[in-house]
């Protein structure tokens, strides 16, 4: 396992995080995805401890706060010391209060809240402080400077050491950035944000935006859905076992056509890797230079460990050519004029030196 800091904090975590969305039981478009008790999801945190993963994502919304109150729990039993995790967790999804439907103020980003959904969190993980509070979703009901004063309020009182959004556009997070600098508020030290190679629309505006303010990216989906698991082919849409969620649920969202490309070819360098398929996918990922970490959530031992093995699957410049070149994005304005209007600058200043060979 290697360890990354996380944008330009210094806050040291694992290549790979656990996730904790098959944590508990959820109903609605994502139960599928959940579904697992204490004890199953105790034992997949100790795989991951035991593998050098020391960092758990979480939010208050998955299993309806349900893989919260597993997570603390499972902690506890295992006699994990505080110290030794990384805990992450987010806000922003509707949350209803004492068991009843959310209402009006009961979601987005608003100071209400999210400073209601920290001590929430807290509550149920059984901890005094989270390592990073993330804001889950874009509320325009809300704005900015509300979201940003909130968030320093957190940090501020010690209950989240940093701060971090998910699913913004680039736009708004360049423009919180500006809001906490001109008020001297808590910064964004990460996003966490959807991200495959073969899915690679972020590479658009949020990548090089995240490069240029030293944000750490915390990958989502990263084997979008479960299609680059190995189990989906061009002929087979329902999986070699016809089985597996993305068959009945396709989410995120992929240009399928494009990807069965992209697929051929991790197929190829699995074989020569003598990986699977889904290592390879992950691999990949992890010699992004924007990547902080890299979220894998599993709900069996076996898939968990598939995913883990990641870290020693070595790809050559070659395999990562070929990959570039299957999965590259399609041109698309501004990128193809700024890059062209940028190419006689490229060279304009002298290479810095470097020692004779000898």
């Amino acid at each position: 396992m290697r360890y990354n800091r996380l944008g330009s904090t210094g806050l040291v975590v694992s290549e790979l995080c656990l996730g904790t969305m098959t944590f508990g039981s959820s109903t609605g478009r994502f139960a599928a995805i959940a579904g697992l008790g204490l004890g199953e999801s105790t034992a997949l945190l100790r795989q991951s401890l035991d593998a050098g993963i020391n960092f758990i994502d979480t939010a208050n919304i998955y299993s309806e706060g349900r893989s919260e109150e597993i997570l603390g729990q499972a902690l506890r039993d295992l006699g994990v010391p505080r110290g030794e995790v990384i805990i992450a967790t987010k806000a922003a999804g509707p949350m209803g209060q004492g068991g009843k439907a959310p209402g009006p103020n009961d979601a987005g980003m608003s100071r209400r809240h999210l400073l209601e959904q920290i001590d929430a969190s807290l509550a149920r993980l059984g901890l005094d402080h989270v390592d990073l509070y993330q804001i889950h979703a874009w509320d325009p009901a809300t704005p900015i400077e509300e979201a940003c004063r909130a968030l320093d309020t957190i940090v501020s009182s010690g209950r989240a050491r940093y701060i971090g959004v998910s699913n913004w556009a680039a736009w708004q997070i360049a423009k919180a950035l500006g809001v906490s600098e001109r008020l001297n508020l808590a910064r964004f030290a990460s996003v966490q944000a959807y991200y495959t190679v073969a899915g690679r629309d972020l590479e658009r505006e949020l990548a090089p935006m995240m490069a240029a303010e030293g944000l750490g990216l915390m990958v989502w989906s990263p084997l979008a859905g479960g299609l680059l698991s190995g189990k989906y082919t061009r002929d087979n849409h329902g999986g070699q076992q016809g089985e597996g969620r993305r068959a009945s649920f396709a989410f995120p969202p992929v240009d399928e056509e494009r990807a069965w490309g992209v697929i051929a070819v991790l197929e190829g360098i699995a074989k020569a890797r003598g990986a699977s398929v889904a290592q390879v996918a992950l691999a990949w990922l992890l010699y992004q230079p924007v990547v902080a970490t890299v979220i894998i959530g599993a709900k069996r031992p076996e898939q968990l460990a598939d995913n883990i093995g990641a870290c020693a699957v070595e790809l050559s410049a070659e395999d990562l050519a070929r990959l570039d070149k299957a999965s590259a994005l399609p041109a698309e304005y501004p990128g193809w004029m700024l890059a062209m209007q940028g190419a006689y600058r490229a060279h304009a200043a002298s290479p810095r030196r470097v020692p004779l060979a000898e």
